[in-house]
């Protein structure tokens, strides 16, 4: 399976987010034949962290189906990237997953909510993400051709039962669609990242945000893909761009059989 990350410096307004991300997919299909893009955390609209975006996706409103047409109209898997989503009068930071004809496959709610104080001499980052959105309480995992894909979004990385769970289910692909901040990026991203390949043996496709978002949030970058021995195939810097990789679920087999692990894939 051919797979596409985007990576991009997501603002409040979502017509500028959706621009880039368009241009982007225009770029890649126009050069590549892939079967599926992975989008960042929050790629739809980037609040301040301090209050929800008033851009809210809601039932199959306006922003639901400006998230659906990405997909259709580049007739492309649409994964792992999130949107603030208003439910039940509550806002929970969704991932929504389209198949290239536009059809919700599944959605999944953010469980793991992040909250940091950064506040220093040489940085004033404050995220308390419990003052905007709800958490959810349900794993999401999909059949994507020869792949089982579980999602997640980015505080989950911290958090090796969520992804021992989607092992127990037999994913082999682990989808981390992120807005890690600089300081804690630099300091365990890619750690945790390849961690979470190395013990799952799976493919971790981990989509994330880059630069200053806003006068609150400055995230940390370098999406990569990672292989199921825990090689990086691909990486980015700390500017926007985009990754394409190939994933062989033969390579999969191979690495789980060497290392004598159960679930069958």
């Amino acid at each position: 399976m051919k797979v596409a990350l985007i990576q991009i410096t997501s603002v409040l307004d979502p017509n500028q987010n959706l621009e880039k991300i368009e241009n982007y997919l225009s770029e890649i299909k126009a050069q590549n034949e892939i079967d599926a893009v992975f989008l960042p955390e929050v790629f739809y609209s980037m609040s301040n962290g301090k209050e929800p975006t008033p851009y809210l996706v809601e039932g199959k409103n306006e922003h639901f189906k400006n998230i659906q047409n990405l997909a259709k109209k580049f007739n492309v898997y649409l994964l792992g990237g999130s949107a603030a989503t208003l439910k039940d009068g509550k806002v929970y930071n969704t991932t929504y997953n389209f198949s290239p004809t536009g059809i919700l496959l599944s959605s999944y709610d953010k469980i793991h909510l992040f909250a940091v104080n950064l506040r220093g001499k040489e940085n004033s980052t404050v995220i308390d993400e419990g003052k905007v959105y709800s958490s959810g309480n349900e794993l999401n995992t999909l059949d994507i051709n020869e792949f089982k894909l579980g999602t997640s979004i980015c505080f989950d990385l911290r958090f090796p039962e969520l992804y021992r769970e989607y092992f127990k289910q037999g994913v082999n692909l682990l989808s981390i669609s992120s807005a890690f901040t600089v300081p804690t990026g630099k300091a365990h991203w890619k750690t945790l990242v390849k961690a979470r390949a190395i013990e799952n043996q799976s493919y971790v496709i981990a989509c994330d945000q880059v630069g200053k978002n806003n006068e609150t949030i400055k995230t940390y970058g370098h999406s990569l893909i990672v292989d199921p021995w825990g090689e990086v195939i691909g990486e980015l810097g700390e500017e926007e761009g985009y990754l394409i990789a190939k994933l062989d679920i033969e390579h999969v087999r191979k690495i789980r059989a060497r290392m004598n692990v159960a679930p069958r894939v």
